[in-house]
């Protein structure tokens, strides 16, 4: 059993400091049981704070928070027992096979031998890693790798697991043999919060996600919730020449919800619509019948990026200080 309202972890009004740097600033989160839950925020956003202080890593200052139904603050040796943990780098020993590995993390969590070594066999099997089970860690790919770190951390089956930044530095091959091990988490049952820069990762991944900066949750909602904020569907039109920007905004003009916006270096100009295909269609007619030449044409959706930048006025990678 995790929380006994239906959520997993819950936090609020969480502060951290570090000397006079405010690394959680009244921070609130709720994640539901058996679903992923990604924070989404730029270096420095608070994003790892917050997980040290889930996970009993780091203590925190003020507010409350609850793991699996326990305090972590007054009840942090029954939080662990109910957790896994993944840092932004996989801790697995390169010198070990991959099972040695993982039978070494059973005993280490006083599984005995026995215990262990089924445990490993289950674990090889389920993040498929059998047939590299018995060569040396220091030849695995980094997806397996980190196939191999997650593995780890579910020696105890976890009610939560935590995973901060999983794919750091991975090709998109590894990424997406990640992604896929997440999601058969999930379907077991296990409760995941991932932290992320990558955009595409918590729109993959996640059916719910919290926007973080300075420290704070600036929005909560579904990633087509979010996409929605900013005005749903957006029509694109790039001009073969600048002097044609002025003739392609006035055709998405009698379109648009609202005022196109033009690109000049891009030759780009957008703007968003509420009828896709008729929008699409009429600018068309109207472009091709005043001889405006355009490179290309079309409907997209508002991305998550569209959404951090709208929110915060930055986008998720353009902050470096830790925290």
């Amino acid at each position: 059993m995790n929380g006994l309202d239906g959520y997993a972890v819950r936090a609020e009004g969480l502060e951290k400091r570090y000397g006079d740097k405010r690394a959680l600033d009244g921070f609130d989160l709720a994640v539901r049981e058996g679903t992923v839950h990604g924070l989404l925020g730029p270096n420095g956003a608070g994003k790892t704070t917050a997980v040290r202080i889930l996970s009993t890593l780091a203590r925190l200052d003020g507010g409350r928070a609850t793991v699996a139904g326990l305090d972590v603050a007054r009840q942090p040796r029954e939080v662990r027992a109910r957790i896994g943990l993944t840092g932004q780098y996989a801790a697995v020993d390169e010198v070990l096979t991959g099972r040695q590995n993982l039978e070494m993390f059973g005993r280490l969590f006083h599984l005995g031998g026995r215990r262990a070594r089924l445990r490993a066999a289950e674990l090889l099997e389920r993040f498929g890693l059998t047939d590299a089970a018995d060569q040396g860690v220091g030849g695995y790919s980094g997806g397996m790798r980190r196939r191999l770190d997650l593995a780890a951390s579910m020696i105890l089956a976890p009610a939560v697991l935590f995973l901060d930044e999983p794919t750091t530095g991975l090709d998109p091959r590894g990424r997406g043999e990640v992604w896929e091990s997440v999601g058969e988490l999930v379907a077991g049952g296990t409760t995941v919060l991932l932290t992320t820069q990558y955009l595409d990762e918590a729109d993959k991944l996640a059916s719910r996600i919290t926007v973080v900066d300075r420290g704070r949750a600036i929005a909560d909602d579904t990633p087509d919730g979010l996409k929605n904020r900013i005005g749903g569907d957006r029509i694109e039109i790039v001009v073969a020449e600048r002097a044609e920007l002025p003739r392609a905004v006035k055709a998405v003009a009698r379109v648009a919800d609202g005022e196109p916006e033009a690109d000049e270096d891009g030759l780009r100009v957008h703007a968003p619509v509420t009828d896709r295909v008729t929008a699409l269609t009429e600018v068309a007619r109207t472009l091709r019948d005043e001889d405006v030449r355009i490179e290309d044409i079309g409907l997209r959706r508002p991305s998550l990026d569209d959404v951090f930048l709208r929110l915060t006025g930055h986008r998720t990678q353009e902050k470096e200080t830790a925290a």
